[in-house]
């Protein structure tokens, strides 16, 4: 290998040597070395081990890992409607009983999803929800698809105990974040306006309501569907994911855009979002409307370690023209590629940018709150901004989406790969010191990931299969320090 080419390949492995952090890589010469030299000692990655083939061919697992199909689109649930489709991210809360967990799911379908919705192609079992618990009913004859689920699930017998509806006639319902008093927000993933629908034969619209809003569902396991109440406060926009920092109360959210923002919300009640706060949009120090995608391979943004943040106010947070990134942009907002997935852990936010990078391999971010988060003290000791991983290599990490804390710290990422490749999609480990491991592989189809949360007992991760409508239980050797592999 020449001087000049192994030069190329250091400055290459530099983008892309994973969750790190960048500060980590650059201070890692050992690890670049065991990289790129073929007589260093090898250093692996940590992590459970290599992936082994499952025989069903529908989840590849580490040895003393096991799972189950706990539900299945289409199924029967407890209520009498069908299992609906596109199981997107989710929450798990404790149960009413030791052992038990209550999970709350989300469905990311569009209006006009039928065939895979809780009523049936048919819309023959509509008639079993009370119409006033359906947000957009659509004239009674196109009931918005989207919604949530809820699981009561008995982690000591590995079973359901109950399934049902908890929220419905919403829309795209993709993320949304756990509220530390019991409840989910599920966000949708839409801003369908109905005063801009095209005029139909049929006198019915898909919608009748404006969408485009976070909804809180409590964490119950009485079979009910919850009276379903937007918070406009949170802002109109393409809500994707949420989480709440419970130190402070302050609800951060992301924006499933190109050009999409960062959020916060600031509630009057910290405990009671819907009376009302202040919307606000993250701005970098002395960058304003900065573009963090790093497209053009910025390395001004790539290389910075640490970037001190403002707070926007937004005003029109409930403009019906779908325009709210745009003038938070203009007014000095920084821009990400497509926010998606939203958690807080280790005290601080994590979010993935999923088309973020020079190769649109997506970006995982931190943010780490101020000691004085959302107060008048807050300029003095602002809130810092980093970037933890650009990797700009499928092989590592494909595209990012959904993400959550694991009871020992480590990130766990669901991927979504965008553009076709292997189309083989993974759930990722990201140590805290930024080691990246492969900890399972979709065998089933090419679909993503969806909706990592553990059990509060800390013994079982559940994840969705989005697109093959599956959610599965995971159970195995859990441990705080993983070795070596």
């Amino acid at each position: 290998m020449s001087l000049s080419r192994r030069h190329i390949i250091k400055r290459g492995a530099a983008f892309s040597l994973g969750f790190a952090g960048l500060h980590t890589f650059f201070r890692s010469s050992r690890t670049l070395a065991s990289v790129l030299d073929d007589d260093a000692p090898r250093v692996f990655p940590v992590g459970y081990g290599p992936l082994l083939p499952d025989p069903k061919k529908i989840l590849d697992l580490p040895a003393g890992f096991r799972y189950s199909i706990i539900s299945r689109r289409g199924g029967i649930m407890s209520d009498g409607l069908f299992v609906p489709g596109q199981p997107d991210a989710m929450a798990a809360f404790p149960g009413p009983r030791p052992d038990t967990t209550i999970i709350v799911r989300n469905h990311e379908l569009p209006p006009d999803l039928n065939k895979w919705s809780a009523f049936g192609e048919d819309l023959r079992l509509l008639s079993k929800v009370d119409p006033v618990r359906i947000y957009d009913i659509g004239g009674g004859k196109l009931p918005s698809c989207g919604g949530t689920t809820t699981i009561l699930y008995n982690t000591k017998e590995q079973k359901i105990e109950k399934e049902f509806l908890s929220l419905a006639g919403t829309i795209n319902n993709c993320a949304g974040g756990a509220m530390p008093w019991g409840a989910w927000l599920s966000c949708e993933e839409d801003v369908t306006n109905p005063d801009l629908l095209p005029e139909t034969d049929s006198k019915f619209k898909p919608c009748e309501k404006m969408h485009g809003y976070c909804f809180e569902v409590p964490a119950s396991a009485a079979i009910e569907v919850t009276i379903p109440r937007p918070i406009k406060a949170m802002g109109r926009f393409r809500h994707e994911a949420c989480a709440m920092d419970p130190r402070t109360g302050v609800v951060y959210q992301t924006e499933d855009r190109e050009d999409g923002l960062i959020y916060r919300y600031l509630p009057r009640n910290k405990t009671n979002l819907h009376e009302g706060g202040t919307l606000q949009a993250l701005a970098v120090k002395d960058r304003p409307s900065l573009d963090t995608s790093n497209h053009k391979g910025d390395p001004t943004v790539l290389r910075s370690a640490k970037l001190a943040v403002r707070w926007i106010d937004l005003e029109e947070i409930d403009s019906p023209k779908d325009d709210l990134r745009r003038r938070g942009f203009a007014n000095g907002a920084a821009c990400f590629a497509r926010n998606e997935g939203m958690w807080y852990g280790n005290e601080a936010v994590y979010f993935a940018a999923t088309m973020g990078g020079f190769k649109q391999k997506g970006q995982l971010w931190k943010y780490i709150p101020s000691e004085f988060e959302g107060t008048a003290k807050e300029s003095d000791a602002p809130g810092l901004l980093e970037l933890f991983v650009e990797p700009d290599d499928g092989s590592i990490i494909e595209n990012a989406d959904n993400v959550t804390v694991s009871p020992w710290g480590d990130l766990i990422v669901c991927e979504d790969e965008v553009d076709p490749g292997d189309d083989i999609n993974h759930l990722l480990g990201v140590t805290p010191d930024g080691e990246v491991y492969k900890f399972a592989r979709n065998a089933l189809s090419k679909t993503e990931f969806a909706g990592a949360t553990f059990s509060p007992d800390g013994s079982t991760l559940f994840v969705n299969l989005q697109g093959s409508g599956v959610t599965l239980a995971i159970t195995g050797p859990w441990r705080n320090s993983l070795p070596k592999a």
